[in-house]
C-alpha cells in the first residue's frame, strides 16, 4: 500500500521534532563556545591584586575615636568650638569632647589607633589609615548607598558589580559577587549590590546569614535529583540560546542564562564553601564565635574559592549618645575576627593579593551632641583603612584638620577610594566603562583619582 506525501507528515510529524531539535543541536556543537559573562577577563594592565574583601561599618563609626588622633580635642575638651571650624554651618557647634579612649602607637611605624583595638593593633604595620577621607552628605541612606556606587543621586552599578563586569570570575561553582548579611532597605537596601545598567549577571548575590532557613532561599529543588535538574537546564538552555541567537544582544536573557547554570553548580559550590564544619577548632577560636566573626571567616573562604568582591556588613555605628560604651561595644565586635582574618590571609600567603577595605559612609562630629555624650554626623571628615593588595602599610595618608572636623590634607572622595582599588585589581578607571542611554558610564564618574602614594 502507497504512503502519500500527507499520510507521511501526518504520521511522523513527532519525528519532524526529533530532526528539528537533532538540527539545532548540531548548530549548537557546530557554533563557537558561548563565553559567560562571568568568565575571567584580562586587565589593563598587572593587578597586585585579586580580589576585593570590603568591610562596611554602617552607621558611621567616629574617625575620633577608632583611627584618627587628635591631641587638640584633649587639650581642649569642654571648649566651645570655634566658628571658624563648623565648615558644615550646622550650626550646632556645642562643646569639643575629646576622645573617651586613650590612644596608643603601635607597630614599629608607630601608627596610632584606639587602645580598644587590642588585637588588630598587632597588625599596625599593615594597615594604610586613610584620615583624609570626605562625603558628599552626612545623611544615612544616600552616604550608604555613595560610598557602594559612586553616586547617590543616580542609581548606578555598585562597586562590586563594577568589579566583576571587568575582571569576571575566578570561580566557576560561586557568584563572583558576594555580600554577607546584605543592609536594610531604609539605607539603600539592594541599591548597594545593584548591577544598575550593567548586565543582571554582575548583580551582588546577598546572603543572609543566621536565620533558620537557608543562606539563599530555595538553592535546592527538593523534587528532582541533580541528574534530573541537570537534564531540564540543558532542555530551557538550549531554547535560551537559541532565542539570544534571534534577539542579538539581550543582557537580560544573558543574565537569565548565566543565573541558571550559575544556580545550578552554586548547589553543591555555596554549601561547601559555607561550612565551616571542616575548620580547626583553633581557627574558629581565633576567628571568635560571633556572628561578624563568621562573616570573616566565610570571607576568607570565599577568597580562597575564587569569589571575586565579598562585601561583609556590620551595623551599630550610630552613636549619637554615650559613646565611650557604644564605640566600646562596636570595636569589640570586630577588634578579633578582622585581626584573625589578615592573620589567616598571611598564613596562607593570600593577604599580598587580597584587597581589604574598612570605614562606613561618613564619621562623627568633633563636639558633643547635646548632652548626650555622643556624637553627630559628619560628612567632612572621616577615616577608612586598607590593607594587603599591594597597599603600603604602618602609614597614615590624608589628614583632618586639628580638630577633626573636615578634611583638609591629601582630601580622599569616593571615587578616589573606588579609582584606588580598580588600579590595584589592574583596571583603569577611565578605561572602564560601560554605553548606557548615548554615553559612556564609569564607576568614577567623571572624577576620581589613583592615591599613588600608598601603594607599595
Amino acid at each position: 500500500m502507497q504512503t502519500t506525501r500527507r499520510q507521511l507528515l501526518q504520521s511522523a510529524s513527532c519525528g519532524f521534532g526529533y530532526l528539528a531539535l537533532k538540527g539545532l543541536a548540531s548548530q549548537a556543537s557546530a557554533a563557537p563556545e558561548v563565553r559567560s559573562p562571568l568568565d575571567p577577563r584580562p586587565s589593563h594592565f598587572p593587578g597586585k591584586a585579586k580580589r576585593v574583601i570590603f568591610m562596611f561599618m554602617q552607621g558611621g563609626p567616629s574617625h575620633l575615636d577608632t583611627f584618627d588622633y587628635k591631641p587638640s580635642l584633649i587639650r581642649y575638651d569642654g571648649s566651645p568650638l570655634p566658628a571658624s571650624y563648623d565648615q558644615q554651618r550646622l550650626n550646632r557647634a556645642g562643646v569639643l569632647m575629646k576622645s573617651p579612649h586613650p590612644f596608643r602607637f603601635y607597630g614599629q611605624s608607630g601608627l596610632p589607633m584606639s587602645s580598644l583595638f587590642t588585637n588588630l593593633s598587632q597588625h599596625a604595620d599593615d594597615l594604610c589609615l586613610l584620615n583624609g577621607m570626605y562625603s558628599d552628605t552626612s545623611i544615612h541612606a544616600q552616604g550608604t548607598v555613595l560610598m557602594h556606587t559612586g553616586n547617590f543621586r543616580l542609581a548606578r552599578p555598585s562597586v562590586g558589580s563594577w568589579i566583576t563586569y571587568g575582571l569576571g570570575s575566578e570561580s566557576r561553582d560561586l557568584p563572583g559577587f558576594v555580600v554577607l548579611n546584605p543592609l536594610g532597605g531604609n539605607i539603600g537596601g539592594s541599591k548597594n549590590y545593584s548591577s544598575g545598567f550593567l548586565p543582571s549577571s554582575f548583580e551582588g548575590t546577598p546572603l543572609t546569614l543566621g536565620n533558620r532557613g537557608e543562606a539563599i532561599p530555595n538553592i535546592r529543588n527538593p523534587r528532582l535529583s541533580a541528574t534530573q535538574q541537570r537534564q531540564q537546564l540543558d532542555f530551557t538552555q538550549t531554547l535560551n540560546r537559541d532565542l539570544l541567537q534571534q534577539v542579538q544582544v539581550n543582557t537580560e536573557l544573558e543574565g537569565v542564562i548565566e543565573s541558571y547554570e550559575r544556580g545550578f553548580r552554586m548547589q553543591s559550590g555555596l554549601p561547601r564553601v559555607m561550612d565551616v564544619s571542616g575548620e580547626t577548632s583553633r581557627t574558629l577560636e581565633m576567628y571568635g564565635r560571633t556572628a561578624f566573626g563568621t562573616q570573616c571567616l566565610l570571607a576568607r573562604k570565599m577568597a580562597e574559592a575564587g569569589v571575586r568582591f565579598i562585601e561583609i556588613n556590620q551595623g551599630g555605628w550610630d552613636h549619637h549618645a554615650n559613646i565611650g560604651s557604644a564605640i566600646a561595644n562596636g570595636i569589640r565586635n570586630i577588634d578579633q575576627p578582622i585581626a584573625a582574618l589578615l592573620t589567616d590571609l598571611k598564613q596562607r600567603g593570600m593577604l599580598d593579593e587580597t584587597l581589604i577595605v574598612w570605614g562606613g559612609e561618613f564619621g562623627r562630629t568633633a563636639t558633643r551632641q547635646g548632652n548626650s555624650s555622643g556624637r553627630d554626623h559628619n560628612g567632612g571628615g572621616y577615616s577608612y583603612f586598607m590593607a594587603g593588595g599591594g597597599i603600603k602599610g604602618g602609614m597614615r595618608y590624608g589628614a583632618t584638620n586639628d580638630l577633626g572636623t573636615a578634611a583638609e590634607e591629601n582630601k580622599i572622595h569616593v571615587n578616589d577610594l573606588h579609582a584606588t582599588i580598580l588600579n590595584q585589581l589592574g583596571m583603569n578607571h577611565e578605561r572602564l566603562t560601560y554605553r548606557y542611554a548615548g554615553r559612556d558610564f564609569r564607576l568614577t564618574d567623571v572624577a576620581g583619582r589613583v592615591m599613588r602614594e600608598i601603594i607599595a
